[in-house]
């Protein structure tokens, strides 16, 4: 029994029961419970871009050949752009032959404000993406940092306090984490409080569709991926369940992107390997988040009874492989993008975006665990390409029955 109450995973699952219950039957209480979990989240994302920083400059500096950060970093931008890919093409496939847009309703699209999204688009630039972007700012210097660092003759002394600082900012990180239930509480009441279970119901076939297309995506894609190194994709997810529960709850994968490159660590991915993978594919390696675009796009067509061409179907892809990359960073960047796409193809109407207001909330669940997933299996699959990769520790932290945030770690 106390084994249970020190289990994060409990306490997770918990507080998301909790919250959508306080949610549905006392919506205006729900959506007072925001700070919990948009606090939650800011404090969290503090500690990102220290870690970034922490573990790839003292994994770029420890490493004796150079070339592999290069060759990391290649063989990383390859596969993020076949793996989205893929997803673009499942997306858009899976979309077509089960036609979620049919028949809907378009009476929303009057109601729906889209302006700050359409704004948005026309005001998006690659060169905005990564000036706001400061996750691939403190990635790029901290690969310049870890370089100069290897070179230098008395390296010892900025690295062992680099080493110390890194001790104790994880120690830091396991004491906030402790606090996850509450923030994981207050994104679920929010999230049920302020858009209510009725919402979903005009477009339950598009949601499913959606979820299903992301289930087969992990356990089939992502699981085909790691099979290929003999790793279980169950043992994997059930390894990392407690970060997937608190992107759940509060909607954000930014919530447990420090936690998830620990524990990909701790699991026998190299530190140089897990520093230049997570932070780039947080960026670049969307699969859920172009999954749902692909879908939204046909899903808009289908709603206004437009016959896709083959090559505006190859037209959407190419421009979906391109405008997919900025969906980090930027505030709204699902719709951005999307009315991006739209805007560029010029054939479904853009008014059409208000159509997906009320759910998109509830599918960003489904994007952020797909996008964090992806990542995950990402750094693995690259760790072992390098053979980076440690079996006997993988083994070693599968076989652990639960890993915990308890007080006496933490501290």
């Amino acid at each position: 029994m106390k084994k249970i109450f020190t289990n994060l995973t409990f306490w997770v699952l918990l507080a998301i029961t909790s919250g959508a219950l306080l949610g549905h039957f006392f919506p205006s209480s729900g959506v007072a419970m925001q700070p919990l979990g948009k606090y939650f989240i800011e404090v969290v994302k503090v500690f990102i871009s220290p870690i970034i920083f922490l573990t790839i400059s003292l994994g770029i500096s420890g490493m004796n050949d150079l070339k592999k950060v290069g060759r990391v970093g290649g063989k990383a931008i390859i596969y993020f752009e076949v793996v989205t890919t893929f997803a673009l093409i499942i997306g858009i496939v899976v979309a077509h032959f089960i036609e979620p847009g049919r028949g809907v309703n378009t009476s929303a699209i009057e109601g729906g404000d889209i302006s700050k999204f359409t704004q948005g688009a026309k005001e998006f630039s690659w060169l905005q993406f990564l000036k706001d972007n400061l996750t691939i700012q403190v990635l790029l210097f901290s690969i310049a940092f870890g370089i100069v660092l290897s070179k230098l003759n008395n390296k010892n002394k900025i690295i062992e306090p680099l080493k110390f600082i890194s001790k104790y900012v994880f120690k830091g990180l396991h004491i906030v984490m402790l606090f996850a239930p509450i923030g994981a509480f207050g994104g679920m009441a929010y999230t049920i409080g302020k858009y209510g279970i009725a919402t979903l119901l005009p477009l339950g076939k598009l949601m499913l569709t959606v979820y299903i297309t992301m289930a087969v995506f992990i356990f089939v894609c992502l699981g085909l991926i790691l099979r290929y190194y003999k790793i279980s994709i169950l043992k994997f997810l059930n390894y990392i369940k407690e970060e997937l529960l608190i992107v759940l709850g509060t909607s954000s994968s930014e919530a447990a992107l420090p936690s998830l490159m620990e524990k990909l660590e701790k699991m026998g991915c190299s530190k140089p390997v897990v520093g230049l993978v997570v932070p780039a594919g947080y960026s670049f390696n969307l699969d859920g988040t172009t999954i749902y675009l692909s879908m939204a796009v046909i899903f808009l067509a289908q709603v206004f009874n437009i016959d896709l061409t083959i090559h505006q179907m190859l037209t959407i892809i190419g421009i979906l492989m391109i405008t997919s990359k900025g969906a980090a960073g930027v505030t709204g960047s699902g719709f951005i993008v999307l009315a991006s796409t739209l805007s560029a193809i010029q054939v479904i109407p853009i008014e059409g975006l208000a159509l997906l207001l009320g759910v998109d909330r509830f599918m960003s669940e489904a994007r952020a665990i797909t996008n964090f997933i992806g990542n995950g299996v990402a750094t693995v699959f690259l760790a072992n390409q390098e053979k980076a990769f440690d079996r006997r520790r993988m083994e070693a932290a599968f076989s652990k029955e639960t890993y915990e945030y308890d007080l006496e770690q933490a501290i």
